[in-house]
């Protein structure tokens, strides 16, 4: 939307359209979803105008008001349910991983939950008849996790049937036995993989703000964002924020940083994917002592909450532990050289 459209709304005159439009306030649809406060501190205007111009913004883009329940079915059927290429898996979450949703992955260390986020960032690039969201993903790293190498090695485990249709759809030319084409498809996954390191939870905010634009960018492209991976969300916040005397900020914080990711979800119809990390309950007498940090704050906004544990070998349990239309449940799955696969 150009800016010159944005002056349209009362109250904005070029110079607050360049400041809202220069904070990623591009279309009226996110002017829309804002609070008074938060448009008040980007334009430099008072809250009662901010009132004004969301309000105006909210009738023109016809956001805000009452739906039917068959009006939201009929939405609903533009979610994209992005699969982990695991039946189990698949199955437990009803089809897969769901865009417009925030999915929280927790564990103890050397669960698999950054394996996870690596093969999700493969399989989002995958046709849409196979699974995919035939999508470009944006992976937030606050933890030094990402590693090229391993997406070269859950490309090439993808197994033939999924790596000649990938190639088809992509128009590349030359065999999966060829190394040569093989690398150029490692190298094609690669060049859609938008990574950004977090240095401390501040940056990692101001990085979900950033992705928010990328994904404005490339709504209209041949691939667009259809996922965003945080890996881990509450590293830094664990780090940086201690004690019982600065929890309310830590969360408070914390519990903004999901709604900005939630944004793009609704906004760009992108699925997000954050890991969390887990402590020990040493009140627990009776059953599993793990349990994921962020509180209620974390467990209200996610989505969908999968619980990811060690079990002999290379296997893991992948338990269901909240989702709004599902039940509880369990399922295997193997976490191999070649990536995720079933058991």
């Amino acid at each position: 939307m150009a800016e010159e459209d944005l002056e349209a709304l009362p109250g904005v005159g070029p110079a607050t359209a360049d400041k809202l439009a220069d904070a990623g306030f591009e279309s009226y649809q996110s002017i829309a979803v804002a609070s008074p406060g938060e448009l008040g501190n980007t334009a430099d205007i008072g809250d009662s105008t901010a009132s004004d111009i969301i309000n105006a913004a909210r009738d023109a883009a016809d956001i805000g008001g009452f739906e039917t329940g068959e009006m939201i079915l009929e939405r609903r059927q533009e979610i994209g349910k992005l699969s982990w290429q695991i039946d189990e898996v698949d199955d437990l979450l009803g089809g897969g991983m769901e865009t417009q949703s925030i999915t929280e992955v927790y564990g103890e260390f050397g669960a698999g939950k950054s394996q996870v986020t690596h093969q999700m960032a493969v399989n989002v690039q995958l046709p849409s008849e196979h699974g995919g969201l035939r999508g470009s993903c944006i992976f937030i790293d606050s933890e030094d996790t990402f590693r090229p190498e391993r997406i070269d090695d859950m490309v090439r485990g993808l197994d033939d049937e999924l790596l000649e249709a990938t190639l088809a759809d992509r128009e590349m030319e030359g065999s999966i036995d060829d190394e040569e084409t093989m690398e150029a498809l490692v190298a094609d996954f690669l060049d859609r993989i938008h990574v950004a390191k977090a240095f401390n939870s501040n940056h990692q905010i101001l990085l979900a703000e950033k992705a928010k634009e990328l994904a404005g960018d490339n709504e209209d492209s041949e691939w667009p964002v259809r996922m965003v991976c945080v890996d881990s969300l509450t590293a830094h916040f664990r780090a940086e924020y201690v004690g019982r005397g600065e929890l309310a900020e830590r969360q408070q914080k914390l519990n903004k940083h999901l709604h900005d990711l939630m944004r793009i979800g609704d906004l760009y119809n992108t699925s997000i994917l954050v890991t969390n990390q887990v402590a020990s309950n040493p009140d627990s007498y009776f059953g599993d002592p793990t349990q994921p940090i962020g509180g209620n704050i974390l467990g209200h906004t996610s989505t969908f909450r999968i619980y990811l544990r060690k079990s002999k070998n290379d296997k893991r349990i992948v338990r269901l532990v909240d989702a709004p239309n599902l039940a509880d449940g369990e399922s295997v799955m193997r976490v191999q050289n070649e990536g995720l696969k079933p058991e």
